[in-house]
């Protein structure tokens, strides 16, 4: 539930979180709330395109097959958890808990994000007395809750696309590991490839680049394409339903520029890009080989030391991947084919 408390429908305001409290609840919301949104989405697009869609047809994308990234994005947890059902859970699924990627990185030798060897720090606000605004957070070195890191900064080429003040802004790439497909075998470091790259240009003034424009990477020539957004399903509150609010559908990769400064990033080529996938490829095969899909944020870094590294990865963040296999998949059933 946790996982859903801060998205909402695009539109409402609403968080996904209060139909999920129970089986019963959710059970309602699909057999009934679903439907009706379906069909407002579709109502919605109909005047949008001045009664040149097809109510019917979109009605039943958004009913039986959605393509939004909400949908993908739980199709992937749903595709993680069912290979790690089927093969015991292996063990490279322990490298999505942060600590434990940081550890078995520094003891494989892949470039994770440094992070201090100190048993604890100390945080106090400047001014506040009496024994308030002190913070003591223990290591995870030692035991604790926290991962005690130095703040990491863009490097030059990623800051000349962003705004100022832009959060660290990574690298989304995907890989596929073949040496997943059967666990008991050993996998082979040419088993694992590289799907798919976004660029994840973060917005003024966020924390981080979960609040970003993401744009698509050409994997095979580093050129920048056409760029995203899923910023309105993160619209919390009410107000939210006031018109101009919240868009309620995604601009599709028609984005160019960065919309904070107008900053043309769409045809830009990334530097190296096929040295970005080789370390992600021989990263995948060395840390969680027995995964089959992987999401590794990557940052280029203002480092001399590191200027690339790894910051964490995810197994339930594919959607690329997921976004075209659907597209086929439509696409076939448009055609009459069997999709294979």
């Amino acid at each position: 539930m946790d996982n859903l408390s801060n998205v909402a429908i695009p539109g409402t305001g609403i968080s996904l979180k209060y139909f999920v409290w129970n089986r019963l609840l959710a059970l309602g919301y699909v057999l009934g709330a679903y439907p009706t949104v379906s069909l407002i989405a579709s109502l919605h697009l109909w005047i949008k395109t001045r009664f040149a869609s097809s109510v019917s047809q979109e009605y039943a994308v958004r009913l039986l097959a959605p393509d939004d990234w909400f949908s993908y994005w739980r199709m992937n947890s749903k595709i993680a958890g069912l290979h790690a059902l089927l093969n015991d859970v292996p063990a490279g699924y322990e490298m999505e808990n942060k600590w434990s990627f940081l550890e078995k990185g520094n003891e494989r030798g892949v470039p994770i994000s440094p992070y201090l060897k100190c048993d604890g720090i100390v945080v106090k606000h400047r001014n506040e007395e009496g024994g308030m605004g002190i913070h003591f957070y223990k290591n995870a070195t030692v035991g604790g809750d926290w991962i005690i890191q130095e703040r990491i900064y863009n490097g030059e080429w990623v800051t000349k696309h962003l705004p100022e003040n832009a959060p660290l802004s990574t690298f989304r790439v995907i890989t596929q590991s073949r040496g997943a497909i059967d666990v008991s075998k050993t996998c082979k470091e040419e088993d694992v490839k590289a799907l798919s790259c976004v660029f994840r240009a973060g917005r003024a003034n966020a924390a981080t680049d979960h609040d970003a424009v993401m744009f698509d990477v050409d994997v095979k020539t580093g050129k920048i394409l056409g760029g995203t957004s899923s910023a309105h399903w993160y619209k919390l509150g009410l107000w939210n339903v006031l018109p101009g609010r919240s868009i309620w559908r995604s601009q599709d990769h028609a984005i160019i520029s960065h919309p904070d400064v107008n900053i043309t990033v769409t045809g830009e080529t990334v530097p190296d890009i096929r040295g970005m996938l080789q370390l992600v490829e021989k990263s995948h095969w060395k840390m969680c080989p027995d995964v089959p899909l992987v999401g590794w944020d990557v940052v280029l870094s203002s480092s001399k030391n590191l200027p690339v590294c790894l910051l964490e990865l995810y197994m339930d963040f594919c959607e690329d991947m997921v976004a075209k296999m659907q597209e086929m998949r439509l696409k076939a059933d448009q055609e009459g084919k069997k999709f294979k």
